[in-house]
């Protein structure tokens, strides 16, 4: 158990923490929240010790080992992936060989009873003891195992951590803290660099780590599987609820308006004191009551709530002018960088008013198709055709370098806005976390993480139809994430987002794009259902490797293998007549179309029952087959 008693934290005049004090059981899994700015990375530093307290103190366990992934790294390893994710087992291989030495040395030793002896055999049971909480058995097992989990594979195990992106190089340090098997894990935003298959690995990871864990998250749903507890960073102290992320929100708002609640009562009690101060302090007989109420006034301890700007910020997009059914094409796009191919022929079309995502594994070409959908990059090969009247707004990371540097944070939206926001402009940047004096700090004095808030919210008031957002919650918290989804749900246009948040694409997107080793693969699901389905295959699949097999099932197992074959093929077949079947009927109800259209042949065609008989039959038709191939390309 560590105990956190009475902490106290300033900086200049602000208050950071105020005598905090709060337990952290064994198994705790904690979420830690808060505004921003409510000091909860500086929590985890204290925790760690990097943050030295104004007063109080943090009691652990004697041999406490804390494992800690900040937001960045301070620090360029020059090792290969697999040999900096090794380190993790330093401590324990030099505790290993203090052990054997000490073994050594009690074997030919025979001065059993001497003082130098009892402390060998003291030092013998510590080691032994330190010992258990590490396995430094099969080490290269452990850490492939750990690597593969968070999305590398085995060709990048001997690339050098030099040449990874930051993302990458912070799941190698993630991947050390897993491998140390600490017993307090603090981690800062994980899931920032993590595409979706690695955050539901790195989920099951912690549900099932038998030790304590504090996190800052923005993804609720990762905060959801995991955690049991909640603490809120909040004026200086903490709140604690002994529940996950969800069921917190909830009694947090129970709570909120008891509070509210009891502040209207006291109001009304002061209000009622203060009128008899003003009525009997005249008086010289009643003087005396009159100084006893001013007394209680004093000493009154004021009930303060909160203000929970979440409601404050309807925030809305600018409305543009509609663009044309079909936003955009894009037809078997390819490309290569050098000799990998990243893209071979892969084709998109996304109609007005969808809300689609592109999701899958970092490296599989999201961010490069995206980009090359809008013409930010160029394609080796294909066709991209943009739709009548289409206006495209495109936020990505690298979008903040077009900001002047020169220009403060109020002088880069005040710029683009228009109309009533502009009385809302400070509200706005306190979204994207820009409060106070923040929004006259230049540009270039920014972070890299503070200029992509400034880029996306310069996007917002920018009135476009048709909106690309590469990862846009990156960098937020989750009530400005919130207000962003609430933001992208309303949108009257058309919206692409390439994330791996699932909270916030849940209930957002109802067509994915999952980009896959074999191709580009449509599902008509939102993200929940998608993550439903792919679980069961993933433990399909997982048992299907790990089930052991008999000798004598062996035949049975092959001719198995050799009749799903020949089903693959059969359905493959009949999806095949069914896109044939599908194409002629799409021809045909547009020649129909054709001849409606023509004024002349309209007034014919009207007095003919059988045409219109014939064209609605099509139509059903048409859709009787979609349904159809849809259900066989599910089985597929």
């Amino acid at each position: 158990m560590i105990a956190v008693s009475n902490i106290s934290l300033h900086f200049g005049g602000r208050t950071m923490f105020d005598e905090v004090s709060f337990l952290i059981n064994e198994t705790d899994k904690i979420g830690l929240v808060g505004r921003n700015g409510a000091g909860k990375s500086t929590l985890l530093k204290v925790l760690t010790g990097l943050q030295p307290l104004d007063g109080g103190n943090i009691m652990l366990p004697k041999g406490t080992v804390i494992g800690y992934l900040p937001q960045e790294l301070g620090y360029q390893s020059q090792l290969t992936v697999i040999d900096e994710a090794k380190k993790a087992f330093e401590e324990a291989l030099d505790i290993q060989a203090k052990r054997d030495q000490i073994l050594i040395d009690l074997e030919t030793r025979t001065d059993y009873e001497t003082d130098s002896y009892m402390d060998l055999i003291n030092e013998l049971q510590e080691a032994e003891h330190l010992l258990e909480m590490h396995d430094t058995t099969n080490v290269q097992e452990q850490t492939e195992r750990i690597l593969k989990g968070l999305g590398f594979d085995t060709l990048d195990f001997t690339k050098a951590m030099k040449d990874l992106s930051g993302g990458w190089q912070m799941r190698v340090e993630l991947a050390k803290i897993l491998l140390q098997k600490p017993q307090l894990i603090l981690l800062d935003e994980p899931t920032n660099h993590l595409d979706i298959d690695s955050i539901l690995w790195l989920e099951k990871f912690l549900k099932d780590y038998n030790g304590a864990i504090v996190m800052v998250s923005h993804d609720r749903s990762f905060l959801d599987n995991i955690t049991n507890r909640t603490i809120e960073v909040v004026s200086g102290n903490v709140e604690d609820y002994n529940v996950a992320y969800s069921d917190y929100k909830i009694l947090r708002e129970e709570r909120r308006e008891s509070t509210i609640n009891a502040a209207k009562n006291q109001q009304r009690e002061i209000a009622q004191i203060e009128r008899n101060i003003d009525r009997f302090r005249a008086k010289a007989s009643k003087a005396t009551f009159a100084q006893s109420l001013i007394k209680k006034l004093d000493k009154m301890e004021r009930i303060e709530v909160e203000e929970d700007k979440v409601f404050a910020m309807n925030l809305r997009f600018p409305v543009a002018q509609p663009s044309g059914k079909l936003v955009i094409t894009a037809d078997k796009l390819s490309k290569s960088f050098g000799p990998k191919k990243v893209i071979q022929e892969q084709s998109v079309e996304i109609y007005r008013g969808e809300k689609v995502a592109f999701i899958g594994k970092n490296g599989m070409g999201k961010t490069t198709y995206s980009r090359m959908m809008i013409g930010d990059i160029p394609f080796d090969q294909g066709e991209v055709t943009l739709g009548h009247n289409v206006t495209v707004g495109y936020y990505a990371q690298h979008a903040a370098d077009t900001i002047d540097g020169n220009d403060t944070v109020l002088d880069v939206v005040d710029k683009v806005a228009v109309g009533d926001i502009r009385t809302k402009l400070r509200d706005l940047l306190g979204c994207f976390l820009f409060t106070g004096d923040d929004v006259y700090k230049k540009v270039k004095v920014l972070s890299g993480g503070e200029k992509s808030r400034l880029a996306l919210c310069r996007l917002i008031l920018e009135p476009r139809n048709f909106l690309v957002l590469d990862e846009p919650t990156n960098h937020l918290d989750l009530v400005s994430k919130e207000i962003l989804k609430n933001a992208v749900k309303n949108f009257e246009g058309t919206v692409l987002v390439v994330s791996h948040d699932r909270d916030f694409l849940s209930g957002l997107t109802t067509k994915l794009f999952e980009f896959t080793p074999e191709g580009i693969r449509e599902h008509l699901d939102g993200i929940d259902e998608f993550l439903e389905k792919k679980n069961v295959e993933n433990m399909r699949a997982f048992e299907k490797v790990e089930k052991p097999v008999v000798q004598k099932q062996e035949a049975k197992v092959e001719d198995a293998s050799a009749d799903k074959d020949k089903e693959v093929q059969r359905v493959k077949k009949q999806i095949g007549q069914l896109e044939q079947k599908i194409e002629k009927l799409e021809k045909s109800i547009a020649e129909y179309d054709e001849q409606l259209q023509n004024p002349q042949q309209y007034a014919i065609l009207t007095a003919d029952n059988q045409f219109f008989t014939k064209y609605e039959n099509l139509k059903k038709e048409l859709e009787t087959t979609m349904a159809e191939w849809e259900r066989l390309a599910d089985l597929l």
